[in-house]
């Protein structure tokens, strides 16, 4: 059954009761209520754990959608003991690497505003991101380093504004990735803004985001990889450039 997905509108949300009311025979266990962020859009689904009401914990290794995208999966390490269908948890995001997966999707929304070409593919990751952009030109890693922590010093607003599935097909250009699709299908599609009435940025994504650019923190472009003709690789990691020495 389609389940509450607090995520799509309280991206800072680690904790939160749940009922049980799925448990398939993979594992995979479905709730009326998470927060838990599942596997899409290249940004890795969310991993911690669930409580019981005697204390004990469930670890989750993944989160998953299942056949459909209002079904999420959260799937149990291998040996952890099944819950009960009805029964009620606790759940409990594993916060820091959220928190991490959260700052480089920004950081990443932050890339495509200084280098504003098609995006052709990316992966969110906790310590180093890849995005790469339909661009014939060669960048300068430091320079794009450069344009990219300007905006994150400038300590821009991060925020959703939320259309109808309707209005995001009636407008097209507003996508700016060639081979991922924004989530539609549920009603509402969820576009990211930042700056003040969208200055700086507006683009439909459905991953979770820090709610101003400052939380990024130090970033830079570690390198820049042809990868086609016009296809170019850009790596983003945490830190300053000397860290990657």
């Amino acid at each position: 059954m389609p389940v509450n997905a607090l995520f799509r509108d309280d991206f800072y949300l680690s904790t939160c009761e749940a009922v049980v009311t799925a448990v398939h025979e993979d594992g995979g266990i479905e709730l009326d209520q998470t927060c838990f962020y599942a596997t899409s859009g290249g940004q890795p689904g969310d991993t911690g754990f669930l409580e019981r009401a005697d204390g004990s914990k469930i670890a989750l290794g993944q989160t998953k959608t299942g056949a459909t995208k209002d079904i999420i999966l959260h799937v149990p390490l291998e040996g952890e003991t099944a819950p009960l269908v009805g029964e009620k948890l606790v759940l409990h995001i594993d916060w820091p690497r959220r928190y991490k997966l959260m700052r480089m999707h920004t950081a990443c929304h932050l890339l495509s505003v200084v280098c504003p070409y098609p995006i052709t593919g990316a992966a969110v990751g906790e310590d180093e991101s890849r995005v790469d952009i339909d661009m014939g030109e060669l960048a300068d890693k430091d320079a794009v380093t450069a344009k990219m922590m300007e905006l994150v010093s400038q300590n821009h607003p991060v925020y959703l504004q939320w259309i109808t599935d309707e209005e995001l097909a009636a407008n097209p250009g507003i996508v700016k990735s060639k081979n991922v699709r924004p989530p539609v299908g549920l009603g509402r599609v969820s576009l990211v803004c930042i700056g003040e009435n969208s200055a700086i940025d507006s683009q439909p994504c459905g991953g979770t985001h820090v709610s101003e650019t400052q939380e990024v923190g130090a970033i830079y472009i570690s390198k820049i990889e042809k990868k086609g003709k016009e296809n170019r690789r850009f790596r983003i990691r945490f830190g300053t450039p000397g860290d990657n020495a």
